[in-house]
């Protein structure tokens, strides 16, 4: 059991400085003292298994890449992506849904079937947004990236709509949904954050 803790010690170790992060910093986002880290990463204790399964969230590796020592072929397939990976991934898929919009746009000119042509770009707003929330959710987890993509989704969607069909211009009370939405989103979030603190 000794030997286990040593590994996941080492391991967690490995992984905090990866994300070039102090014990202190990693304390703060989980809600413990740098103590606490410190004895986890010396293997003289171990976090629980919903501490340990937050941990592993966080970095986007396994339990299996966290209780086994580094070799190589264990190192490149269970290896966490680097930040700027992550970064790159989010941007590439970002610039497919917009790059899927201006298909869109210029199909629609071409065959001529659209005169509002740019509202492919009001409905790229909330897809590229919920994109951004789902790979905040498996890479960064940030609270307000969440904020800001459930936000544009919000808008993004009441816009759209807005723009797409209303032909008679008696639809603008659509706008009044989003301010609940955006209140429930407010405290939603402030639940979940005190949630975490306990």
């Amino acid at each position: 059991m000794e030997d286990l803790r040593k590994i996941i010690g080492k391991n967690l170790t490995e992984l905090r400085k990866r994300r070039n992060l102090t014990q202190l910093e990693l304390a703060e986002k989980f809600n413990y003292t740098d103590r606490a880290i410190s004895k986890w990463e010396n293997g003289d204790t171990l976090p629980d298994v919903e501490v340990l399964y937050n941990l592993c969230e966080f970095y986007g590796v396994t339990i299996d890449y966290l209780t086994h020592e580094e070799n190589e072929q264990f190192k490149k397939k269970g290896a966490p992506l680097g930040l700027w990976n992550k970064i790159a991934i989010t941007l590439l898929i970002s610039s497919f849904i917009w790059m899927v919009a201006t298909v869109v746009m210029v199909y629609s000119i071409l065959k001529g079937k659209s005169p509002v042509w740019w509202q492919a770009f009001l409905w790229a707003i909330p897809a590229n947004a919920l994109a951004l929330l789902y790979f905040n959710h498996v890479y960064f987890h940030k609270r307000l990236i969440a904020f800001i993509a459930f936000s544009l989704i919000v808008w993004g969607v009441i816009t759209a709509f807005f723009f797409t069909y209303n032909d008679q211009e008696v639809l603008w009370p659509i706008f009044l949904l989003g301010i609940p939405a955006q209140a429930s989103l407010l405290i939603w979030l402030n639940i979940r954050q005190n949630f975490k603190k306990r």
